[in-house]
């Protein structure tokens, strides 16, 4: 792929050049530069040697990367399987993917297409192996597909250079008389290691499909995943909800056949313009329900800019889990009452961030402050994850808030002889008149722990109630009556 610039006269070479090692090398040429034998890779002193009027402009290497980052991005629109290669390539694997376009020649039609229209010129080749691939896209002259089988007859005439060798390698070759890659063939494969190391015999076999080459998608391929094209381009949020219900359809039976449920969902439209833009939800348990999951989508779907058009929506279930199928319960169970705290919890993480949102889990402690701990990702829980308590205490007799730390309250008059709280005292400056008091509970800090907050050894808890109807919870820390401080821990209601 180069970029081609409309400003420039088509009857000049012009050419793109980069520092590279110390040198200064050619990285892009157009067509005039080609045909005056011009080529990427080759120093710019023996360009000018070849054309003295070559027009030569720097290359801007990172917007380079980020242009073909982007490409490669917009060709998930036939596989997710794509990477950069290189300063001027994309891979694209559409094993299982051409039946979608109408064949891999189709495939190939339309992408060219396309691309030619963004502003590029472009070659493509087909082929059984990566390599193979590579090198017909650049040295073959016209773009084309190679069946499976015909890799070796196909790459024989191909410069040596087709092999991705570096160029010191390359020029030993042709200076020894191997100028195409059949020239390889018939020698014996340790005579090539021994004089030019395993490169060579390496990068052959890949072509040949001799040796496996696998490439590593630009991102992660969702495990399910479903397209949809449209005959013409929309841009109405009417048509695009339409298209989403039907993709979240189709999806929910591919998930269902699977028994999987998803937890994040990605969108994409890939606009006629070549830009794509990508939204995506998340969920507090896996669930495959398309009413649900097009309610989470449709505060994001708001946000989403149709451009000239979208032409494509593609939706991945990025994130799955296991999730058997359910059977339909009576209302008022406590599945239902648990599905409808998950979908308020999905529409909460949604908008604030699922980072935000907090589950609280019983645990295996006597001590209040320990009695709760924040859960893992599954903010909804289920019986499994609930812990069975040997010691579970009595739920009326533990405050609805618990303060972080305990605050400590003056006495303003003595308390009683058998340990009870004293009939006034002062909190937070306001004072508070005893009415009711039940208790004490003990409760003893874990000897086998070192905690700082139960260094004081066993306290005695009280709840009370004062005369205008507050409800705390208080404790008293220290051996005797005289000895002993108040504290209030928490607050009923």
């Amino acid at each position: 792929m180069r970029r081609r610039n409309d400003s420039v006269s088509s009857d000049r070479p012009f050419v793109l050049t980069a520092d590279c090692r110390g040198r200064r090398l050619l990285t892009a040429v157009d067509a005039a530069a080609e045909a005056v034998g011009l080529s990427s890779g080759m120093a710019l002193a023996d360009a000018r040697a070849l054309a003295p009027d070559v027009m030569v402009e720097p290359d801007d290497l990172v917007a380079t990367e980020a242009l073909l980052s982007r490409l490669a991005d917009w060709c998930g629109r036939y596989t997710p399987w794509t990477a950069v290669e290189g300063q001027d390539g994309v891979w694209l694997d559409i094993a299982g993917c051409a039946h979608l376009f109408g064949g891999e020649a189709a495939v190939m039609s339309d992408l060219l297409a396309r691309i030619r229209g963004f502003g590029f010129a472009a070659r493509a080749a087909l082929a059984p192996t990566p390599g193979s691939a590579w090198a017909c896209a650049r040295f073959a002259g016209q773009s084309v597909i190679i069946e499976e089988g015909e890799t070796r007859d196909a790459i024989a005439a191909l410069p040596i250079a087709g092999l991705r060798l570096e160029p010191e390698i390359a020029a030993s070759l042709s200076r020894l008389g191997l100028r195409r890659i059949g020239d390889l063939y018939p020698l014996p494969r340790a005579t090539v290691v021994a004089r030019f190391g395993d490169v060579a015999a390496r990068r052959l076999d890949e072509a040949l499909g001799r040796v496996a080459e696998p490439i590593s998608p630009r991102r992660p391929v969702a495990p399910f995943r479903n397209r949809l094209a449209f005959a013409e381009a929309i841009g109405h949020a009417d048509d695009i909800a339409r298209g989403l219900e039907r993709l979240l359809v189709d999806l929910s039976a591919d998930l269902a056949r699977a028994s999987r449920g998803g937890r994040r969902f990605e969108l994409t439209f890939f606009r006629v313009d070549g830009s794509f833009q990508e939204i995506a939800i998340g969920t507090a348990r896996a669930t495959r329900d398309p009413a649900h999951l097009a309610c989470l989508f449709q505060e994001e779907l708001v946000t989403v800019d149709p451009g000239f058009g979208i032409e494509t929506m593609v939706l991945a279930a990025a994130v799955t889990e296991k999730q058997a199928p359910e059977q339909a319960v009576m209302q008022g169970t406590r599945t239902e009452t648990e599905e409808g705290i998950g979908a308020l919890l999905d529409r909460l993480g949604n908008r604030l961030g699922f980072g935000r949102l907090h589950r609280l889990q019983a645990f295996e402690s006597h001590l209040p402050d320990r009695a709760q701990r924040l859960a893992g990702d599954n903010l909804v829980g289920d019986g499994a994850s609930i812990p069975e308590l040997r010691h579970r205490p009595r739920l009326n007799r533990r405050p609805i808030r618990l303060l972080v730390d305990p605050e400590a309250m003056t006495p303003m008059t003595p308390e009683e002889r058998d340990g009870s709280p004293p009939a006034m005292f002062r909190w937070r400056g306001r004072v508070h008149q005893l009415r009711r008091t039940d208790g004490p509970e003990r409760i003893s800090p874990e000897w086998w722990r070192q905690d700082r907050n139960w260094a004081g050894g066993a306290r005695d808890y009280w709840r009370i109630e004062d005369a205008e109807g507050r409800r705390l919870w208080l404790f008293r820390e220290g051996g005797g009556v005289e000895e002993s401080c108040w504290f209030v821990h928490g607050i009923f209601a």
